[in-house]
């Protein structure tokens, strides 16, 4: 459909110009009206974080949203686009996104008043109207609200001419969204220099008398942790938010698992079909919950999500390495390649000082804590003696490595009694994987496993091989 493409069209056209605020208010009252989620990706907040974000939004706050690190907020941020018209009409080569019935920039009022009707009007994706910058130490006034370009200077223009501006970051997302990742971490001085933007809705640059009202939603993030300690958010800055709001981590492991299903990647691989059992997949989530109740991590640091991904990332990374050394075609997961956490656990937690050196153990503790509780809920107890019964007649099952699915098949046939509880903890999975060797593999190496954690049966070894018998 063709758009308006000088000034003139667009008045005949019928388009009325809206501040962003009230523009990002009316597209989130469709949304609600029509019972659709804001943020349909962020799994968590429903009843939490996402009615405060709502009614900020409603009400024309700029926002904070405080949250220790792999909470979604740059997430939610960046997704507040979507509430914005598609396209937005600006004065054609606007450096700020001006308005064509009120432009604010010196080449943009003179363009105006050259042509009148016939200035040419561009269109800009909702896209091009975010703006973001990570706060660091060494962000400058200039990055932010703009300063003078030399090369106008030189060209022969004199230092009072407006023209002379180079416009920063706020200015240039006029009539958008700016973000500001990591508040604290911007100087005390440069902070300064947004009291205007959120509360007077300008900027002034290098004392010239250039004052340009600007349209602009901001929203920033940070730390509490840093928020009170490493840096600080002055005062004056801190009033000028509407709006301030605490996010958190999944509060279940049903919830973990369903972000960790949805944000994991695994790559497929020509020949090779991969499947993860549900139990595993809970395992992997179970780690994330427990350490984020561990006395021996530092809990002002925080357990990212990312940590949950990047352990299923790993989990199917090891999976698959086994896999193709055994020569077999489908993926599935099993205890034996949990030893692949630890690489991409230990970067994402930080011990408490007192447990220093002791960052092994404490991962180590970690996934055999996670294993226990989810057989725990995954097996009931009444089939337990039947199984402990075939161990202590004699029977011993080696574990590893270089295990195949068709071996641990066999055991169905020499324990009889293993039978209902993997189809206990297959009951959920697809059909056509659910008789599948590697899945009836992983299955009984974990009930093995929860045994031998719940003390009902030892294991000798551990790693890439190990053997279980009774208890004596």
């Amino acid at each position: 459909m063709s758009r308006p493409s000088t000034l003139g069209e667009l008045k005949a056209s019928g388009w009325e110009s809206v501040p962003v605020k009230a523009e990002i208010r009316r597209n989130a009252v469709e949304r609600i009206r029509a019972g659709e989620a804001l943020f349909p990706t962020v799994l968590g907040y429903e009843n939490t974080v996402m009615p405060q974000l709502e009614n900020a939004l409603l009400a024309g706050h700029d926002i904070i949203l405080l949250g220790e690190r792999g909470q979604a907020k740059t997430r939610m941020i960046r997704a507040l686009t979507g509430l914005l018209d598609e396209w937005m009409p600006i004065i054609a080569g606007s450096e700020i996104n001006d308005d064509p019935y009120a432009p604010v920039s010196r080449p943009a009022r003179d363009l105006v008043a050259e042509h009148g009707d016939e200035t040419p009007i561009a269109w800009i994706h909702r896209d091009e109207r975010y703006g973001e910058k990570l706060a660091t130490p060494d962000t400058a006034i200039a990055d932010l609200i703009g300063e003078v370009d030399p090369i106008k200077v030189a060209e022969g223009r004199y230092l009072s001419d407006e023209l002379t501006l180079h416009y920063g970051l706020v200015p240039r997302t006029n009539r958008g969204i700016f973000a500001i990742n990591e508040l604290p971490d911007l100087a005390e001085r440069i902070q300064v220099g947004l009291l205007n933007v959120l509360e007077e809705r300008d900027v002034q640059i290098r004392g010239y008398k250039v004052r340009l009202p600007l349209d602009v939603l901001l929203v920033a993030s940070a730390n509490p942790e840093d928020y009170t300690n490493r840096g600080r958010i002055i005062t004056p800055l801190k009033d000028r938010f509407g709006s301030q709001i605490r996010t958190h981590y999944p509060l279940d492991v049903d919830t973990e698992i369903t972000i960790v299903e949805q944000e994991a990647l695994v790559a497929p691989i020509e020949g090779v079909t991969f499947a993860m059992p549900d139990f595993m997949t809970e395992v992997v989530a179970q780690v994330s919950q427990l350490a984020r109740q561990s006395a021996s991590i530092n809990q002002r640091s925080g357990v990212s999500v990312r940590m949950s991904v990047t352990n299923y990332e790993a989990l199917a990374a090891a999976a698959l390495r086994r896999t193709l050394r055994q020569g077999e075609s489908v993926v599935v997961p099993r205890v034996v390649d949990l030893e692949a956490l630890a690489a991409s656990t230990s970067g994402k937690v930080e011990l408490e000082m007192l447990d220093d050196g002791r960052e092994g153990e404490v991962l180590d503790h970690l996934v055999k804590a996670a294993i226990l509780t989810t057989f725990r809920d995954g097996v009931d107890p009444g089939h337990h003696r039947a199984i402990i019964d075939a161990f202590e007649e004699g029977v011993t099952v080696a574990a590893g490595e270089d295990i195949s699915s068709a071996d641990y098949e066999a055991l169905l046939h020499s324990i009889p009694a293993l039978r209902l509880p993997v189809d206990e903890l297959l009951e959920d999975e697809a059909a056509d994987v659910r008789a599948a060797p590697g899945m009836l593999a992983s299955a009984i190496e974990f009930i093995l496993e929860g045994l031998h954690l719940s003390k009902r049966l030892n294991k000798h070894g551990s790693g890439p091989r190990a053997e279980y018998v009774a208890r004596t």
